[in-house]
């Protein structure tokens, strides 16, 4: 779907390119909060040599002091302002002047920040532009809150579609609807900073289940691991069948701590179910994308199903 009007990335650029024109500082920069992370969406970098998707500890940077309101929105000597002078950034790069407003996303909350620093310490002029600044984070804002709305009815539509591509036996998606998904999902994470991770589920013993007892108690146990998922997983996680006994899940908008809390209701409802699997998964780095972590959570679960069956190995010896 091509949307209606000129997308946050674009304008993002374009604002980032302005206020360096305009106002100087080696870099400017539109960043993400997602939990302890501070994400770097774009930059206008002109010496500190940061990129599109580096990630700092949101914790430890100005933009945190000034959302908080320990410091002003404009520091032309930031070291004279002590929440400033004492955040551990400051201790990472020289920075000798600060600019920063908060961004913000549906319904009030904190999305990220506009924010601009530089090594040298600027004139207390630089102080009349916050106006400007505070406009052009405003205007910032309203574009995202348009593009995440627009994002949702987007993601609404893909997975319509996406329907067709489903799994006969499971009537979870496939792998090529899964991976139609995961693209999707992966331009909206690089865009809008989402915290994301992957999840891979195989069976153990899938093989020796349809030696022993035939396809059909196989097929059997595949269908009742796909209802089982499907139940445990969250109304806006992707949830898809990508091998003959090999599961994903897409857990969007999830950090770290709702990851493993996901993890822990999928292997307590599986076990609950009588099914044993071995899983894997990975938080999506901002530098590297969706697809790496998906191919990290599928190693990670190869390494969990070679220590079942070590431990199988040990068992069957005593």
């Amino acid at each position: 779907m091509d949307e209606p009007f000129p997308n946050f990335e674009t304008v993002a650029r374009e604002a980032l390119s302005f206020l360096h024109r305009r106002l100087g500082f080696d870099l400017w920069m539109v960043t993400r909060t997602a939990g302890e992370d501070w994400i770097v969406l774009q930059a206008e970098d002109h010496g500190y040599n940061v990129t599109d998707g580096t990630v700092f500890h949101w914790a430890d940077s100005f933009c945190s002091r000034m959302v908080a309101g320990l410091g002003p929105r404009i520091a032309p000597r930031s070291n004279d302002i002590p929440a400033y002078a004492s955040a551990p950034i400051g201790r990472q790069v020289s920075i000798g002047a600060y600019v920063g407003v908060p961004l913000m996303g549906p319904g009030g909350s904190l999305f990220g920040t506009l924010c601009a620093i530089d090594p040298q310490v600027q004139p207390e002029s630089i102080r009349d532009e916050l106006e400007l600044v505070e406009m052009i984070g405003s205007l910032l804002s309203a574009v995202l809150q348009a593009e995440l709305r627009y994002a949702t009815e987007v993601r609404r539509t893909e997975r319509a579609q996406a329907e067709a591509l489903s799994d006969p036996l499971t009537g979870l998606f496939n792998r090529r609807g899964w991976m139609q998904l995961v693209a999707g999902e992966e331009n909206r994470c690089r865009r809008h900073g989402y915290p994301a991770s992957v999840l891979v589920i195989d069976l153990d013993g899938l093989k020796i289940v349809n030696d022993s007892r035939g396809h059909f108690v196989g097929d059997e146990l595949i269908s009742r691991t796909g209802s089982v998922l499907a139940a445990v997983a969250r109304t806006q996680d992707i949830v898809a069948r990508v091998g003959g006994d090999e599961f994903a899940v897409l857990a969007f908008e999830c950090d770290r701590s709702g990851t493993d809390a996901l993890v822990q209701r999928i292997r307590t409802a599986l076990e609950a179910a009588g099914i044993s699997a071995s899983i894997g998964h990975a938080m999506r780095d901002p530098a590297r994308g969706l697809p790496e972590a998906w191919i990290e959570a599928d190693r990670a679960m190869y390494d969990e199903k070679k220590g079942v069956h070590r431990t199988r190995a040990a068992e069957t010896l005593r």
